[in-house]
């Protein structure tokens, strides 16, 4: 009879293959990516309750909505007067992304159908950052669920403290926490612009952005930012075209 099976380690424990990364090192990256980002949570509180925003509607945002991008968008664009229904606009095309995040990550994860409308609540950036950097299925679903479950709770939790404690700090644009989620969001993006053309379109969305706040309502120029990948993609269709056309002449 063999000591063990094959396969285990020397206390029982499934040991990784060639190629696969343990189990132990994406939970330590993933609850460090959950825990990171989950703390911005409080600024998320705060800033929603110095923009006017009651506790129940601050809290509801984070536990429903759980996007942070959009979040602040929103509670930013009411706090600077925008109209609510042009606020709610702006948040919903930043949270659009998820929906292409969510493709992507059924193929990758497979889950069973049961499982896929509550994993969907967890779809956002720093979930899939950590699921497509695994080099296996079994890898992706233990960082999807470490992060999306440690996130979920600590930026809800933080944002209770951050929402009750706004009346104590007082003025939060004078502490800048307003920007830490915006920042967080920066951080998570930059190394995920690979390639000329996301380049591109993401500096082109900033300058659309900061060029058209100070004429636009509030929230507007969020939603003229957007125009940016079509423009970015246009751009990029032509000169590869014209590309494929002074390839066509010369081979003539």
């Amino acid at each position: 009879m063999r000591a063990r099976a094959e396969g285990t380690g020397p206390e029982g424990k499934r040991a990784p293959e060639a190629g696969e990364k343990p189990d132990s090192a994406v939970v330590r990256d993933a609850l460090g990516v959950g825990i990171a980002v989950g703390l911005s949570g409080f600024a998320f509180g705060v800033t929603s309750a110095g923009g006017g925003l009651s506790l129940l509607q601050t809290c509801a945002l984070s536990l429903l909505v759980f996007t942070g991008a959009s979040q602040f968008a929103l509670v930013g664009a009411l706090a600077a007067g925008g109209n609510p229904l042009t606020a709610a606009a702006g948040a919903f095309f930043l949270g659009v992304r998820n929906t292409f995040y969510g493709l992507r990550l059924s193929q990758v994860l497979a889950l069973p159908r049961a499982v896929r409308p509550f994993a969907a609540q967890w779809v956002i950036d720093e979930t899939t950052a950590v699921t497509l950097a695994q080099p296996t299925r079994r890898a992706a679903r233990i960082g999807f669920t470490v992060t999306g479950l440690s996130l979920y709770l600590l930026w809800n939790l933080t944002t209770l403290l951050g929402a009750l404690g706004a009346k104590a700090i007082g003025d939060t644009d004078a502490w800048g926490l307003d920007a830490a989620g915006p920042a967080v969001f920066l951080a998570l993006l930059a190394p995920m612009l690979t390639t000329t053309t996301e380049r591109a379109v993401a500096a082109l969305a900033v300058l659309l952005g900061l060029g058209l706040l100070p004429v636009l309502p509030a929230g507007v120029p969020v939603l003229a930012a957007a125009l940016a990948a079509p423009i970015a993609l246009y751009v990029e269709g032509r000169r590869h075209g014209g590309t494929r056309n002074d390839t066509q002449e010369e081979d003539r």
